[in-house]
């Protein structure tokens, strides 16, 4: 059994090398991801039938819903290991690893059997109704159950990626992405199971995913370890206290995606249809930037319980000249292809405009989402995980929400989606300033460091870092 060297990677070297590759092997395995979800959605239309792409998109945002609780529980576990490799303590690393996954499984599994039990009420709620309603129950109904398997080979994922391995947790999600690609046709057109079929194909790629995913925790690097029930116990406590506020953030992103697709639904499934299918492209073109949140969180977690602030300062800014680059690249084509996206995906109507409104004048605002993302995986890391909470919820409630409101009564569906637009520009500007000014009062706050044969600044000490830790 190979077993990996317990060493911080990221202590040394270029932080925008280290950004490069890890965003890099994370986008990689999201970019698969999101490939899938868009094919799902090309082979849907192919059906005829504009119902299923509605459907696809109501059923999309209640499992985004589930899928961000389960993020916010990964947070936690990511920036907990992290941590305790700066500090080279590979034996509380693991420790957490194990109580958090126990942990994420079966909060997934109580959340999921809970939404089961409550699907068609859930997605009226959306706004979702007739055929469209029948269509997306039937959809979420297969895949929902699958809830927890996901989540526990994203832990393991994200765990992989914590001790430094992004290239193994990347495999871990482009070969669930694989498998789903290829039993997608197979499922849908000659089985002839339609939706139905393409729900089971994702099903089928989640168990792929906790496969690849726990050989490289468990055989690869070895961190699942036996944990007792006090040990377990105690654990929650320091797993809650980032997990809490990182669940209550990633509520706030499908809270505000659900009023957005309730408000959007009042014009009609073809306006529907039109968020829908940039729903699957966004994510897919934007791969990097979502990646980047999660790829800089152990560059961050690593360094931030060595004492490096100089690092961490240094990694925020080149995430952040990396997003604007990336979001500025990113627009220029998807100018270029909008009519292709159009023809592709057969939009017509309503659905064809708002299409063409988003690739020409909204990408642009993407890189303010990026921003935030940035900053809310400095909080987490930085053990300031409630104000991530407070930047998301803001950008929902007082950004989002309002926004789109006006905008719809104004401007109708295009004004739905600049509204959504501009709760992010505005959050994102605020949320980086904090990042910053946080950073800063951490590096003051920060003990002096230890002389070592006369030299200082040799030992860092972080201020309340070991402290916090549950003895072992």
């Amino acid at each position: 059994m190979a077993v990996s060297s317990n060493k911080a990677v990221f202590l040394h070297g270029s932080t925008m090398r280290h950004v490069l590759v890890m965003t890099a092997a994370s986008a990689t395995g999201l970019v698969a991801m999101f490939a899938v979800d868009m094919v799902d959605m090309y082979f849907l239309t192919l059906l005829g039938e504009q119902e299923l792409a509605a459907a696809v998109g109501f059923a999309g945002t209640l499992l985004f819903f589930l899928v961000s609780v389960s993020i916010g529980l990964q947070i936690a576990l990511g920036a907990l290991v992290a941590r305790s490799e700066g500090a080279h303590r590979r034996d509380l690393a693991r420790r957490y690893c194990s109580s958090s996954l126990l942990f994420n499984f079966l909060v997934a599994a109580v959340i999921s059997a809970i939404a089961w039990f409550h699907l068609p009420a859930l997605l009226a709620l959306l706004g979702a109704s007739g055929k469209t309603l029948e269509y997306a129950v039937s959809y979420a109904g297969i895949v929902l159950p699958s809830m927890p398997v996901l989540v526990l080979g994203m832990s393991a994922a994200t765990a992989v990626r914590a001790v430094g391995d992004a290239r193994r947790s990347m495999w871990a999600t482009v070969l669930g992405s694989l498998v789903n690609a290829v039993l997608d046709p197979l499922f849908i057109f000659t089985f002839g199971w339609g939706l139905e079929g393409a729900a089971l194909a994702s099903v089928c790629a989640r168990l792929v995913v906790l496969g690849v995913a726990w050989h490289a925790l468990a055989v690869v690097h070895a961190m699942p370890c036996r944990v007792s029930r006090a040990q377990f116990l105690a654990d929650i406590r320091p797993i809650m206290g980032i997990a809490g506020p990182a669940v209550l953030t990633n509520i706030a992103t499908p809270l505000g995606g659900s009023f957005v697709l309730a408000t959007m639904s009042r014009f009609g499934d073809s306006a529907v249809a039109g968020a829908a299918i940039m729903g699957r492209i966004t994510p897919l073109a934007f791969a990097a930037v979502f990646a980047l949140s999660g790829a800089i969180g152990p560059i961050l977690g690593q360094n931030a319980g060595a004492g490096r602030f100089d690092r961490v300062r240094s990694t925020l800014v080149n995430s952040l000249v990396f997003n604007v680059v990336y979001v500025v690249f990113v627009w220029l084509l998807l100018w270029a292809g909008a009519e292709l996206i159009v023809r592709v995906f057969s939009a017509s109507d309503e659905a064809r405009e708002l299409i063409l409104f988003y690739c020409h004048f909204l990408v642009g605002a993407f890189a303010f989402n990026g921003f935030l993302f940035v900053a809310n995986t400095s909080f987490n890391n930085l053990r300031h995980a409630h104000w991530a909470t407070c930047f998301n919820f803001g950008r929902a409630l007082l950004g989002t929400i309002p926004a789109v409101y006006f905008g719809a009564r104004w401007f109708g569906p295009r004004g739905v989606m600049a509204g959504e637009a501009f709760g992010a520009m505005l959050f994102g500007l605020l949320a980086v300033a904090a990042a910053f000014a946080l950073v800063r009062r951490l590096e003051r706050e920060q003990r002096p460091t230890e002389p070592v044969n006369g030299n200082l600044g040799a030992v860092p000490v972080v201020g309340t870092t070991v402290s916090r830790e549950p003895p072992l």
